[in-house]
């Protein structure tokens, strides 16, 4: 038999060509019941914006899939004087318009995140100044030895100073003031991925950053981040194969979709403490029907409201199961946590009814309340359940319920006497509840999110001893007087730690994050 080589060769080199074909480019379609306010990283300290701003823009010093310190823009940092960190930063590093980082974007990124308008300032409250030693290395100067400040950093975002003031945006917007600049729809960071189209509250695209400088783990070239408000219409949407993934599943959805063969509920205790905040500054209170008194100013009356709630009821009904009831501001996986402290007053609607009584109010009162609808874990059923608990006691609710769009910036603004709001310690240390929530109100971020002005003057003291205290006895030991101190004086009032819930294709992996952060980076799809 003859045997045509040329023939064998030509067939060799189809049949090579056709396995050498481009590979599929892999989109991720993600559902979510909220957006990202803004593509500013400094305008607002919320968890969503975060987690969906900071696949495009990146700190100094990042979490890594098992949520533990890693290297960013910054390589390696140390402490060479008590208040002074030396922190070398990367080099060969591109912002996505191919501009080169350097030391100038992280003081500039310094100056804008603790301006007027920031709401990032507590991530920078503890710095005095940043010196430039040479293009890629600066030193960090603080206010007093501040031993945990690379945690503080992973949520401080390193922007462009070309680009910003090229683009004046030089200044974050202020979401208190609805004020938006060319950062609030537009993207320019050194992260995985791009930005390429935005159309807020509805959808927003980001492509994969193929100069990024450091390694993708995951597959995936494309996200399209879809704004899907309505419960049933985002479990729908994943039921019928529209979207990939969707956060969060509905409490009362999850055993339905554990059930479906094609998917998954990823589920996980989260840093959340949902909690409410009284307003204990006002002589007056804006929306209330007592005229010239503010109730909340009487610890009686902040008490009588903790003992109105029926925090097992709304674990039963409301939360299904999911969630922890606690009286601390921290949940058990954060540093300073005292167990015997997170034990809750007891429900017991007498009780209320009796210190109402005892302050004046013998029929309640009327008051406003604020709550979102499309950031926590049935956030508005929550609200709901408090209001119908309170009105028991004779306290009339009016409820606010209303996006998150219009609600942080009222909240904000301090516009409010009575609200729900949740906070994550990021760092995993309660300084970082202490500082921004339990603190009086001042500069560089104290007590920035305090909306009800709770204050005492301990508290404040050992705030700042918490902060540069080396010995984990003493420093544990501080962080339990002064939550003791809150709790006795019902600073706020918290609820329950939020569990996670994410729904997904099971043919999809992806870290979750305890403090409900999704890196696209890190997600394949088989």
């Amino acid at each position: 038999m003859h045997f045509n080589k040329k023939f064998a060769f030509a067939a060799l080199t189809t049949a090579l060509a056709a396995t050498a074909l481009p590979a599929v480019a892999v989109t991720l379609r993600v559902g979510n019941q909220g957006d990202a306010l803004s593509m500013d990283p400094h305008s607002l300290n919320e968890s969503l914006q975060i987690s969906v701003n900071e696949n495009v823009y990146e700190p100094l010093v990042m979490r890594d899939r098992d949520y533990k310190l890693a290297p960013a823009l910054a390589t390696s940092w140390k402490q060479t004087s008590p208040t002074v960190w030396r922190f070398d930063l990367r080099k060969g590093v591109q912002f996505h318009d191919g501009t080169p980082f350097t030391a100038d974007d992280v003081i500039f990124s310094y100056e804008r995140a603790k301006s007027d308008g920031s709401d990032m300032k507590t991530y920078v409250g503890q710095i005095k100044e940043i010196k430039k030693i040479s293009d890629h290395a600066v030193d960090i100067v603080t206010t007093a030895p501040f031993p945990i400040l690379p945690e503080l950093f992973t949520h401080w975002d390193i922007m462009s100073k070309k680009w910003c003031e090229t683009n004046q945006a030089t200044k974050p917007v202020d979401r208190r003031k609805g004020i938006e600049n060319f950062a609030s729809f537009k993207a320019n960071g050194t992260g995985p991925f791009r930005l390429r189209e935005r159309q807020p509250n509805v959808r927003t695209v980001f492509a994969r950053n193929a100069n990024y400088w450091g390694k993708i783990d995951g597959n995936v070239d494309e996200v399209i981040f879809n704004v899907i408000g309505n419960d049933s219409t985002r479990v729908a949407a994943l039921l019928s194969g529209e979207i990939d993934v969707m956060e969060p599943v509905p409490v009362q959805d999850v055993d339905r979709l554990k059930a479906v063969p094609s998917l998954k509920v990823m589920q996980g205790p989260e840093l959340r403490i949902i909690f409410l905040g009284m307003d204990q500054k006002r002589d007056e209170l804006q929306f209330s029907n007592v005229k010239g008194k503010n109730p909340f100013k009487d610890k009686r009356v902040r008490q009588a409201f903790f003992q109105a709630i029926d925090i097992d009821g709304i674990k039963r009904s409301v939360m299904r199961g999911a969630s922890t009831p606690t009286a601390l501001m921290i949940p058990p996986e954060v540093n300073g946590y005292a167990p015997d402290l997170a034990k809750r007053l007891p429900f017991d609607i007498e009780a209320s009814k009796r210190l109402l009584a005892e302050a004046g109010y013998p029929n309640g009162f009327e008051v406003s309340m604020n709550c979102p609808n499309d950031r926590y874990v049935n956030d508005g059923p929550i609200c709901q359940a408090v209001a119908a608990n309170l009105a028991k006691v004779g306290v009339k609710i009016k409820l606010e319920v209303e996006t998150k769009g219009t609600y942080f910036p009222k909240i904000l603004r301090r516009d409010t006497s009575f609200y729900m709001l949740g906070w994550t310690a990021s760092t995993v240390d309660a300084h970082n509840v202490m500082f921004p929530i339990m603190s009086t109100p001042g500069d560089g971020g104290r007590g920035q999110f305090n909306l009800g002005a709770y204050s005492n003057a301990r508290v404040d003291e050992l705030t700042d001893k918490v902060a540069s205290e080396t010995d984990m006895k003493k420093r544990n030991e501080m962080i339990r007087e002064a939550m003791k101190i809150h709790q006795d004086e019902v600073g706020h009032i918290p609820l329950h730690q939020q569990a996670l819930n994410w729904g997904a294709k099971k043919n999809i992996t992806l870290v979750q994050w305890p403090d409900n952060g999704m890196a696209w980076k890190y997600i394949t799809v088989k």
